[in-house]
């Protein structure tokens, strides 16, 4: 996804936006990176992901209440569909979303 301005992205995505608040030194973020673009390729557009670094963008982090990394937030129209922490195994996370974005 382009460097749209975050609160632009979940605000007015037409699509689901699944937001990865990681940060590079963080080593279950990087293991997560496949496991999230796969099951974003198999959702087939359904679910957008918007990667942001909380190491850049403390902000957005405080504002909701990220306090451990990965964590994940999805977004549908600027409303919290469903948010979860830590490591996720492919089929738990696409299982998730498939709830929201069937």
């Amino acid at each position: 996804m382009a460097k749209k301005k975050f609160k632009e992205v979940i605000q007015k995505s037409e699509e689901a936006v699944l937001v990865d608040f990681y940060a590079d030194w963080c080593g279950p973020c990087q293991t997560m990176n496949p496991i999230l673009e796969a099951v974003v390729a198999e959702l087939d557009g359904k679910v957008k992901l918007y990667k942001l670094n909380v190491d850049k963008n403390p902000q957005a982090a405080q504002q909701f209440a990220v306090r451990s990394i990965p964590h994940y937030i999805l977004f549908k129209r600027g409303k919290i569909l469903w948010r979860k922490g830590g490591y996720m195994t492919k089929r738990d996370l696409l299982q998730a979303m498939k709830g929201f974005v069937g």
